[in-house]
């Protein structure tokens, strides 16, 4: 009976970390011309595709007050763009390679990805 006590609490905790700490995977929000990323606990939606040599306005509402998500850097297109609180910013971006590629927050907590197709 022990044993099959510490095999459904281990299940059981198996069963919490995924849940809770698992990778999830978002499937991604095709663009067009624009989209409005809110900006709140991470970036909302966190997955994004564009397509190559396309201008995409990705427009950040930051409603988050933590000082690590002032900021958003897309490193690959060499931006790194202040965002201010309770206001939309616009970040301009015509994807010239296909791929997936990282946009984060300045202390690089907080992770989206923009995928060019």
């Amino acid at each position: 009976m022990d044993v099959v006590i510490t095999l459904v609490g281990l299940g059981l905790i198996a069963l919490t970390y995924w849940f809770f700490l698992g990778k999830k995977e978002e499937k991604g929000v095709m663009v067009d011309k624009e989209i409005v990323i809110t900006v709140e606990g991470g970036y909302k939606p966190s997955a994004i595709t564009v397509k190559k040599g396309q201008l995409v306005t990705l427009k950040f509402l930051r409603k988050d007050a933590s000082s690590c998500l002032e900021e958003v850097v897309v490193p690959e297109f060499k931006i790194r763009q202040f965002l201010e609180l309770g206001k939309t910013t616009e970040v301009k971006i015509t994807p010239d390679r296909v791929g997936e590629f990282t946009f984060s927050c300045g202390m690089n907590m907080f992770h989206g990805k923009l995928k060019v197709v």
